[in-house]
């Protein structure tokens, strides 16, 4: 009890002491939820990455990033990739299936739209968006995946993979 009184007394002869310690307890009760990156698993996803990774391959794309992520109706999910002049990308997001809307939007360093895309379930491939992408600068883009479930609203299924096409093989023997 004498702590408790001698804290107390010390608190009282420093007011900022006072404020420091009302401000952490308001922050700590007014402090939003953080958003946190989690994979997720889905088998019919897991075949559509694998058959488009040996499409591009097989098409002289290299993989440079990809990931799974769980995702939650009508919230974009951003991407941020460092992109290079002149190089030729491929982005893919692969949505939930049972998804009745998908849609991907692409921003340069600017923050000016540069990609849009939208598919609706049904469609030939309907939960599959894929672009090809030549920046005309050195820098960071911003792909914004997002997709609508009126079923599931939570733990959503979504991938993404980042291309860039190699530079074409080169005959090192001379020509005659």
């Amino acid at each position: 009890m004498r702590l408790i009184h001698a804290n107390l007394k010390a608190l009282m002869k420093n007011p900022y002491l006072i404020l420091s310690t009302i401000l952490l307890f308001s922050s700590a009760a007014f402090s939003q939820d953080v958003i946190k990156i989690q994979s997720c698993s889905n088998d019919l996803i897991t075949r559509q990455v694998d058959s488009l990774k040996n499409l591009y391959t097989h098409d002289g794309y290299i993989l440079l990033k990809e990931a799974s992520i769980a995702m939650e109706s009508e919230y974009e999910m951003p991407v941020v990739v460092p992109l290079t002049q002149g190089s030729w990308y491929q982005f893919v997001f692969i949505g939930d299936y049972t998804s009745k809307l998908y849609e991907v939007r692409m921003f340069d360093w600017n923050e000016r739209q540069v990609i849009f895309q939208q598919k609706r379930w049904g469609e030939i491939d309907g939960n599959v968006i894929s672009y090809s992408y030549i920046p005309k600068f050195s820098e960071f883009h911003m792909m914004k995946p997002v997709q609508v479930n009126k079923q599931k609203k939570k733990n959503l299924c979504g991938y993404v993979m980042l291309f860039k096409k190699t530079a074409p093989e080169v005959n090192a023997s001379p020509q005659p």
